[in-house]
This record gives C-alpha cells, structure tokens and sequence, in this order.
C-alpha cells in the first residue's frame, strides 16, 4: 500500500508519465548549450576581432570622433579596395591609424577625373561614403566638392596600398606624403585589422563599397561578426529559456492545485 502510494506521489512529481522529468533534463541541456554557444562566440570574437576607439574626424562619416569599431585582425595580404583598415605606420604617426584603402599595388589613381572624382587605373569611382561638401562651400551654400582638394597621380608600388580618409577636406593621408619614398603609400604588412563594424554608440556593419566590385580582385568579404553575434543571441535565448522552465512548471503547477474539484 505504502509502495503504492510512494509511487504515485513520485508520478505526480516527475509529471505525468514522467514527462515532467523529461523535461527538466531537456531544459538543463539547453542551459548547458546556451552557455556554450554564448561563452563560445564570445572566446571566438576576443579572438578574431579588437575593439578600436577613433579619436579623429578624417574618417567622417563613415567613422565618427568618440566611435568604437569592431575590427578583424587580418593579413595585409587579405586587404582589398574600399577597406577600411587599421594600420602602423612611423612615417604616419606612432599610433594606430584608420583609412580606406583606394588603391592596391600595380594600380594609378588619380585626381580628379570628370566631375571631381577618383579615379583608379581610369575608372571613375562612385564614393557615396565620402563627405562631399567642403566646409566653405557649405557655408556659402555652393555645393558639393571634389574627391580630393590636391590633385594626385601615384603608380602605387606593389606590395602597397594607397590610403584615403573619408573626410577628404580634413584627412592627413597618402596626399599629405607624396613627395616620401612611395608617394605617400603604406606597406600591406603595416595593416592590423580590417574594420567590420561600428560597436558604439550604435552597432552598424560596414558596408563594402559596390564601385570598386568590377576592379580586378574584387572587394573583401564581410568577417564572421554576423555569425558571432546570432550565436551570443541564441545561447542567451537557449539560457533564458532553460532556466524559465523549472519556475514556469512550478506556477503552473500551484494553479492546477488550485482548480476545485468537480463533481464525482
């Protein structure tokens, strides 16, 4: 009698036919996944990636001063036009610098072509990413103006990249070196990173540039970030989702108890 009864209570316990211990197994596996996943993606991010904070305005608008970038550490071999870069370089500056890459070993850019715009190995290139309006022109309200203010040619050497900042107007870059040893442009091996995303104040990916798709090598494909994060999102979700289901089953469980009994 009392086995008997011992085992109904345990029934009613585990849930019915043992469905509720089922269940807290399956609820204790997807913690133990969602951590997984969530710890894991982020191990993988610290590895692949390293935050940056840009103090300047030469990259507006893409980057602004104050932002932080997420940016993936890669070979300069790896690099190609329209990338945003972090790079070294002693003739620069002592300090990470971010530009965009414009050019590539073996190409001529020049400046400027019909309508004030960059040109690589003859190509007009469309630069929606650029601030196009000089701050004088702004003030008198005259319109837009051209890619560069100095006007350029450079045979970049190969093995070499020649750099840009966004804000043409305000950027010490390749122009401001051209009378230096390689007219201004910096190594592939002084690249640290590639710039995937902004992280804050708000996150944005970068986009790569759709003009410089027909050039010869194409553009860089976007870095894992995207997987990353729905990883992060997917063990939080697993996690919060695992250890809800022990209080839900309990809550439910009270409101059942409380249910009158109906007529035999």
């Amino acid at each position: 009698m009392g086995g008997t009864q011992a085992s109904g209570t345990e029934g009613i316990r585990g849930g019915k036919d043992g469905r509720g211990g089922l269940g807290h197994v399956l609820s204790g596996l997807a913690v133990a996944v969602g951590f997984v996943l969530f710890l894991g993606a982020f191990v993988w991010g610290a590895l692949v990636y390293q935050p940056y904070t840009v103090p300047t305005d030469s990259m507006m608008p893409t980057v602004k001063p104050g932002d932080r970038v997420l940016a993936q550490r890669i070979d300069g071999g790896e690099v190609r036009r329209g990338d945003v870069v972090v790079f070294t370089d002693a003739m620069w500056s002592d300090s990470p610098m971010v530009k965009r890459v414009v050019g590539i070993g073996g190409d001529t850019v020049k400046c400027c072509g019909e309508g004030g715009r960059l040109t690589v190995n003859g190509k007009e290139l469309d630069e929606p990413y650029i601030e196009h309006t000089k701050p004088e022109a702004a003030a008198a309200g005259t319109g837009l103006g051209v890619a560069s203010d100095t006007p350029f040619e450079v045979k970049v050497p190969e093995g070499n990249l020649f750099l840009l900042g966004d804000r043409r107007s305000a950027s010490l870059d390749s122009r401001a070196h051209l009378q230096e040893a390689g007219q201004g442009t910096v190594a592939r091996s002084a690249v640290r990173a590639r710039v995937d995303a902004l992280a804050w104040p708000s996150m944005t990916m970068l986009d790569r540039p759709a003009t410089y798709a027909s050039l010869p090598g194409g553009t860089s494909q976007p870095g894992p970030l995207t997987l990353q994060l729905a990883a992060v999102a997917a063990g939080a979700a697993l996690v919060v989702l695992g250890a809800a289901y022990g209080p839900l089953v309990r809550v439910l469980g009270r409101g059942r108890r409380r249910e009158p009994a109906g007529v035999r």
